[in-house]
């Protein structure tokens, strides 16, 4: 059996890139990204292309392999490194290594990629918009097969391994699983042709295609992966403004002029970017149609419960939004309260001092 594993690291590193002024990366010339669509689509409807560079081999090996990266930026503020690994193979429990591998030198693979990504940045700093706090990457294995040997019937293939592939993608020993599990893994598996299979689960998938072109469900997959990153990024700034409101009313931090409006102006940018988020990142997945990818894009979205992610988001937004919109209120009432007493002081002061004049 022949293949590849394709390790997928989505890094969240600005609020957008500008894609159009991009001119090299690592002293590269990018170039939109290519995916030959063999399926039915809808006539003139656009694929979403990040721009794509691929890099020279690392000059370091997984166990003897050569590793192949490749970076594809997009214009939401992120950016996704693949890993990709030649392997062949006599059965499946050869591949369960490859799911963390160390490198020989010492370092992961996920160390390797954010570095890659960090030297990226640098070579986008002049387009990025708000650059974010780089952060862990959300990671997502594909093992890939273009060749299964001599056996020519991929159905009964998938029957004589369903066991196998199911504890490669749950790194689970031999004989371990139950056959409930086993089902749960193999729940979401979509095929177009004969020679094609898609199984997706939570950390990994498995991809066949006897053809031997794999690169367009590789790219619905880092699209899916590609939201999860965003949303949890998006969430972990929300938690971080969800504090602050939440000391600010422990601690009784509010005064008469302290600039609550400017706070809730950058609750109303945030906003703009959570709908921006949501609108730009479904925009880059809406495009398959409603065929094969569209499958696959969907069973992605159910594994990585992509749309509780982006409700969670949402709801925080709302709840923070809320919290300062009820203590900008009572600054306001405050400070229209402070004026009324001000305006009978001086009033009464006129009255006095009219008194004592006539006097």
């Amino acid at each position: 059996m022949k293949g590849e594993v394709v390790y997928l690291y989505a890094f969240d590193v600005a609020n957008g890139i500008i894609i159009g002024k991009v001119g090299e990366v690592l002293a590269s010339k990018p170039v939109p990204l290519e995916i030959n669509i063999d399926h039915t689509i809808p006539k003139d409807t656009p694929l979403y292309k990040p721009l794509s560079i691929e890099l020279a081999p690392l000059n370091t090996l997984i166990t003897g392999h050569l590793i192949r990266p490749m970076i594809h930026v997009y214009e939401i503020g992120a950016i996704s490194i693949a890993m990709r690994v030649s392997v062949e193979i006599e059965n499946l429990n050869e591949l369960m290594p490859f799911h963390m591998p160390t490198l020989e030198n010492g370092k992961s693979l996920s160390e390797a990629a954010k570095e890659i990504c960090i030297d990226a940045c640098k070579s986008l700093k002049d387009v990025m918009v708000q650059p974010s706090d780089f952060s862990e990457p959300e990671a997502y294995t594909v093992f890939c097969l273009t060749d299964i040997g001599n056996q020519p019937d991929l159905d009964e293939w998938l029957v004589n391994n369903r066991t196998a592939i199911a504890e490669l993608l749950t790194e689970s020993k031999p004989g371990l699983l139950d056959e409930m599990q086993v089902d749960e893994v193999m729940r979401i598996q979509y095929a177009y042709a004969k020679g094609d299979l898609t199984i997706i689960d939570w950390d990994a998938a498995f991809v066949v295609d006897l053809t031997g072109y794999v690169d367009d469900v590789l790219y619905v997959l880092e699209l899916a992966n590609l939201q999860l990153e965003e949303y949890l990024a998006m969430d972990k700034k929300l938690d971080g403004y969800l504090n602050k409101a939440y000391e600010d009313v422990k601690s009784h931090n509010l005064r008469l002029f302290r600039s609550y409006p400017k706070i809730l102006k950058t609750l109303r940018v945030l906003s703009v970017d959570v709908i921006k988020l949501n609108d730009e990142v479904t925009n880059i997945t809406k495009f398959f149609g409603d065929w094969y990818l569209a499958r696959v894009y969907l069973g992605a979205h159910e594994r990585f419960h992509l749309e509780q992610w982006r409700n969670s988001v949402g709801a925080r937004l709302k709840q923070l939004d809320s919290i300062y919109t009820v203590v900008h209120s009572e600054i306001t009432n405050f400070r229209m309260l402070s004026m009324e007493a001000l305006i009978v002081i001086f009033f009464a002061i006129d009255l006095l001092m009219l008194f004592f004049l006539r006097h």
